[in-house]
Order: structure tokens, then C-alpha cells, then sequence
């Protein structure tokens, strides 16, 4: 039997090392040069925090760290964008957590996906990972494919590829 593990996992050290990239390219950018801008990656929380003056700053903040990621191959749906920035004195903070693992609700949506599409096979939650079965490669390269183009909101990795 031929399996593979879908996951939701983000490389910790390419995100630093595409935050770092970020984090020169905003102190030398001409709209955030007198601004004190900060971002800072906690690897433990997984959140990353962005410390700016104004709203304006953090689109930009926001727009340049997105840039950075989808050019060092991390994905920018691995971001939660959804916390509202909330203000700090006269300074503008946004934590942005980092998803890491599929959760109960995104594994019901590719199960069913997947039964949709292909009932023969077999599809199974485990902890934050769902393993795809079936007696065909084939097969399992065409449920790669349907969840690559489907507009899921996450982002997706395929690993342990077994025949």
C-alpha cells in the first residue's frame, strides 16, 4: 500500500532567516527610515511581533515581510492575519501567530475533500496530520493535485511518500 502525510508545517529557521532579510530591507527603506520599526520572531510562541508608529508603517511592514517569505519559499498563508493591531502608547503593535499543524476543523475539510473526489481511498486523521492511503501512486499524486488547486486557507506539505 502506497501512503503520504499531509501536514501544515513552517521551517522555523527559513522564516527567521526571511525576517532578517525584512528587517534590513525596512531599515533601509526611504518610507520607514525615521520610523522605529521593529520585528521581532518568538520561535517559542510562535508569533511574531511587529512594533511600528502608524498604520501605514505596518502595511508596509506587513507587505515587505509577506515579499520575503514567498521568496524564501515559506508560504504566506502560514500567517494569521486575523489579530486586529491594537496601540501601545503612541506606537502601533500587531502579533502575527505563526499556524503550525492542522487543526480538527481543516482536517474535516480535506477528508471530505478527499472522500468527495476519490472514494476508494483511504483517508485518515492523525494527531495534526492526515495520512492518505491507496493501492495506486497514482491515485495519491491526484489527491496532491486536487488540494493544491482547492482554496484552502492553509498551507499544505506532503511528506513521507511510501510505495
Amino acid at each position: 500500500m502506497a501512503s503520504f502525510d499531509i501536514v501544515s508545517k513552517v521551517d522555523l529557521q527559513t522564516l527567521d532567516n526571511a525576517i532578517n532579510v525584512a528587517i534590513k530591507e525596512i531599515a533601509n527603506r526611504y518610507d520607514l527610515r525615521n520610523s522605529k520599526t521593529s520585528v521581532e520572531l518568538n520561535k517559542k510562541d510562535l508569533k511574531i511581533q511587529v512594533d511600528t508608529d502608524n498604520d501605514m508603517s505596518l502595511k508596509s511592514v506587513e507587505d515587505i515581510l509577506l515579499t520575503r517569505m514567498v521568496k524564501q519559499g515559506v508560504d504566506g498563508r502560514s500567517l494569521d492575519f486575523t489579530a486586529e493591531p491594537h496601540q501601545s502608547g503612541n506606537r502601533l503593535r500587531r502579533e502575527l501567530k505563526i499556524r503550525q499543524g492542522l487543526d480538527k476543523d481543516q482536517q474535516r475539510k480535506i477528508l471530505k475533500l478527499i472522500k468527495e473526489h476519490f472514494p476508494k481511498l483511504t483517508a485518515q486523521a492523525m494527531d495534526d496530520q492526515v495520512r492518505v492511503t491507496s493501492k495506486k501512486i497514482d491515485d495519491l499524486q491526484a489527491v496532491i493535485g486536487l488540494l493544491r488547486r482547492s482554496e484552502l486557507e492553509i498551507s499544505l506539505q506532503f511528506v513521507n511518500m511510501k510505495s
